[in-house]
């Protein structure tokens, strides 16, 4: 695997922008076994821009955040194959022991979308995602998104 990162910038000035962009992600075949971790302060939009993400995948219904519960799964049926997502909010963990502690690195290893917001929070545990996800608020509300892809499959979502 190649080791050199790639960083691209975008500017969401709305939240269609933010919904489109995760519209053209989900139709990324390889996004069905990225881990993608968002980053920014409370408010950014990381929840938003999954919910838009996964109901671009097809998940229906309400999208919570997993604030309380840490983690929230789905499965979908999509081009004939199951894909299975996890949405992990990790803004409440103390210790990033806490991640071990859950059982998460089964989950981690299995296939599957792992969509992570504040990974920091595990940091050490958490295994380096395929693309981090960085989302600021401007003075105007806009967003400015910075994406780092670390692998190959981080790299052929930003194709």
């Amino acid at each position: 695997m190649n080791q050199t990162s790639i960083v691209k910038s975008l500017h969401w000035p709305d939240e269609q922008a933010c919904q489109a962009y995760a519209v053209s992600l989900s139709a990324n075949v390889h996004l069905r076994h990225a881990q993608l971790c968002l980053h920014g302060d409370l408010g950014s939009g990381k929840t938003s821009f999954t919910r838009h993400l996964l109901q671009a995948l097809g998940v229906s219904g309400r999208i919570k955040s997993p604030t309380y519960a840490v983690v929230e799964s789905y499965e979908l049926e999509r081009d004939g194959k199951t894909l299975s997502i996890w949405h992990f909010d990790f803004y409440r963990f103390k210790d990033p022991q806490e991640w071990e502690d859950a059982g998460f690195r089964d989950v981690f290893a299995a296939p599957g979308l792992k969509i992570c917001e504040w990974p920091d929070k595990a940091a050490g545990f958490l295994p380096q995602a395929d693309l981090d996800v960085l989302l600021q608020v401007n003075d105007d509300e806009s967003r400015t998104v910075t994406l780092t892809a670390h692998s190959d499959t981080g790299r052929s979502l930003l194709a």
